[in-house]
Parts: C-alpha cells; sequence; structure tokens
C-alpha cells in the first residue's frame, strides 16, 4: 500500500476539459444488483470488516469485498485470520469475498464455505504482485498459466450457484498481456462478471494504469466489465467510463486517503452530461469540511475499538497517516498518534486536537453534532 499517488498522470480534475459520462447507477452480476456500479476493491490490511461498514456507511458504494483470504486457510479450521477475514455484518450486502489459491479442488471447496457463510459473490484474485503470493502460483502468478487458470474457473464454478467473478491484471508484463484472453475464458467458463486493474503484474503499482486494456475487454465480451486503476477524484471515474465503456469502476487506494469518494462519484454523475466542462466551474460534489475529516476520523477509530481487533491500534497509526492527508497541523497529530500506546489514547488524540482547532467556530459545535 502506498499513502498516496507514484506516478504523474494528471487526474480529469487537473486536465483543461474532461469527458463527463456518468457511472452508471446499477449494475447486475447474475443475480445480485449493485447500486451505484461502484466497487471498493479488496485491499489486504484495509478492507476489514471496520473499515468495509465504514464505507458504506458514508454512502456511495454499491460492493463491498473483502481482503484477498487463501483458500487453504479458509479450509483450516483453525486458521484465525481467514475465520477474521471472512467476518462480515448484515448491514454489508451485498459484499463479495476475494480467495486466492491455486489448487482446483481447494478452491472449489473453499468457494463452497463461501457460500455457505451467505456472501454475495465469490471472487478469484488474479492480481495481487506480492512476492509471497506470486511464488506459491497465486494471484499474478497465474498470469503464465491459462489452462491453468481455466482448470479454477471450472473447479469453482461447478461448486457453487452464487455469481462468480475474477479480478485480474493485464499480464505479468508488457510482453505478456494476456487479458482479453483471460476475460474470454471467464466468461466461457460462465463467470458472470471480470475487473481488471489495469497494471502488468511487473508495474505493481507504479506507472499508469492503461485503460484502453479496459476497453479492449469491453469490446472483447458481453459480461459485465468492472474497471480499476488510477481512479483519483469523480472526475476520473466518469473519464474511465468515457474511454472504456466499462459497466462499474473499482477504487482501491483512494478509498483510505479519500473515504467519501464513493459519495462524491454519485454525487458527481447524477448531474453528469455528456460533453465538455470548462475548468474551473462548480464542483458537482460536496467536498468534505474539516469538521467532516474530525467525524471521520474519530467514528471510524471508534468502530476499531468497539470492534475489539486485536490489531487496533497498529490500524489507528496505519489510517492516521491516509485520514490526516491535507489536514492543516496534521503532522503534529500524526506524531501525536504514532507516540500514543493505547487505543483510548489515540482517540484522545484526536479529539483534543480537533476540539482544539474547532473550538473558535463555536463553543458549542462539538457537542451539538456529536
Amino acid at each position: 500500500m502506498r499513502k498516496f499517488w507514484d506516478n504523474s498522470l494528471p487526474s480529469a480534475s487537473e486536465v483543461g476539459l474532461a469527458k463527463e459520462v456518468p457511472v452508471p447507477p446499477a449494475l447486475q452480476i447474475g443475480s445480485v444488483e449493485i447500486r451505484p456500479a461502484t466497487v471498493l476493491a479488496p485491499m489486504a490490511g484495509v478492507t476489514d470488516t471496520v473499515f468495509r461498514r465504514f464505507i458504506r456507511n458514508l454512502g456511495g458504494c454499491g460492493l463491498l469485498m473483502t481482503e484477498f483470504t487463501s483458500a487453504d486457510g479458509v479450509l483450516r479450521a483453525k486458521d484465525q485470520k481467514a475465520k477474521r477475514f471472512l467476518h462480515f455484518y448484515e448491514d454489508e450486502h451485498p459484499i463479495s469475498a476475494q480467495l486466492f489459491g491455486s489448487n482446483p479442488q481447494v478452491m472449489g471447496d473453499a468457494a463452497r464455505m463461501v457460500e455457505d457463510k451467505g456472501f454475495d459473490i465469490v471472487d478469484l484474485n488474479l492480481g495481487c504482485p506480492a512476492k509471497k503470493v506470486v511464488k506459491c502460483n497465486g494471484g499474478s502468478g497465474l498470469l503464465r498459466d491459462l489452462p491453468a487458470i481455466g482448470r479454477i474457473f471450472e473447479a469453482i464454478r461447478s461448486a457453487v450457484k452464487l455469481p462468480f467473478t475474477v479480478k485480474f491484471r493485464a499480464g505479468w508484463s508488457d510482453e505478456e498481456i494476456v487479458c482479453v484472453e483471460l476475460a474470454k475464458m471467464a466468461e466461457d467458463c460462465g463467470l458472470a462478471a471480470v475487473a481488471l486493474h489495469a497494471r502488468t503484474r511487473e508495474q505493481g503499482y507504479s506507472g499508469n494504469a492503461r485503460w484502453d486494456w479496459i476497453g479492449a475487454i469491453k469490446d472483447a465480451v458481453k459480461i459485465p466489465v468492472i474497471g480499476n486503476g488510477d481512479i483519483r477524484s469523480p472526475e476520473d471515474a466518469c473519464r474511465m467510463v468515457a474511454e472504456t465503456g466499462c459497466d462499474a469502476v473499482m477504487i482501491g487506494r483512494t478509498a483510505p486517503s479519500n473515504p467519501w469518494i464513493f459519495r462524491q462519484i454519485e454525487q458527481y454523475s447524477a448531474g453528469a452530461i455528456t460533453g465538455l466542462r470548462p475548468a474551473g466551474s462548480q464542483p458537482l460534489y460536496d467536498e468534505p469540511t474539516e469538521f467532516d475529516r474530525y467525524q471521520m476520523i474519530r467514528t471510524y477509530f471508534q468502530m476499531l475499538i468497539e470492534e475489539e481487533l486485536p490489531d487496533a491500534v497498529g490500524k489507528m497509526k496505519q489510517f492516521a497517516s491516509w485520514f490526516t492527508h491535507g489536514v492543516p497541523g496534521g503532522a503534529a497529530l500524526r506524531k501525536a498518534i504514532y507516540e500514543s500506546k493505547s487505543a483510548p489514547e489515540i482517540l484522545g488524540k484526536v479529539e483534543e486536537f480537533f476540539e482544539a482547532r474547532l473550538q473558535p467556530c463555536g463553543a458549542g459545535a462539538l457537542t451539538r453534532e456529536s
């Protein structure tokens, strides 16, 4: 995970003109309706049940996804990490469980357990670039073996009745692009939708996402195509839809630094018209105030405490760098959080910091809106 962006591609809002084609209001994946057509990407160490519910409560996100979870771990009765990854609450529906692995039989059995747990969708991870995953022939490591992927597709599809999807990268490298062939194979094997992170495994999270690969897949298959990569603003989301024709957009690294992104996309899409809008015109979505950011940080930290996660303190420190991005004096708050020893102490530091900043706006402002 990166705190922010490591490429130099300008966002649509930084370009003088931006196409305004709205993100679709809904997407049908098999029997499951996704409304609106926006997806929270699965992110290791980020998209646990607390963050998923936090995003859902802020509004605008149509589908939540779990952290990628080892299929082998799902089948091991004592694997507490897998159990934690697949824990969810009723208010998280619709929700997709993402699995990774390379053994077709194990993948099929794990998918059946996911179905039994009540998930709406099961997803196969063919995108993770992490070395420890790739060396076990999982994640993007499988992109060099399409026949093996085909066997996994068939095993999972025959094991479950719920919609089955796949998220993958364009290929191992620029010389080994397989995304169109893989998408066609997914459609032939009965998968309900495909999602492309428009980078190669060699790129990792660097460089620019190649949205033209998303468009190529959309031209090649009839099942829904979800686009992922370099969406940093509502303008970017609409531009991806305009340029690729994708049926939905998936947001990953932007979500921790701007958890309002889904609501902003929904607002922007509601007012978007096909054509060009001159730069500098009035934004068509809400920008969070400093008080909104305070409420956001406090709410997420309180949710962590209430969930009694064993790594709540670590999560707070991890998210502090994202959540305080752009906050005046944020460096001092981050320092106070990093030096704290307990979750209640961290929450206290957050309240102390923002109350000192916001109190001059009105002595009762914080208590009135708590």
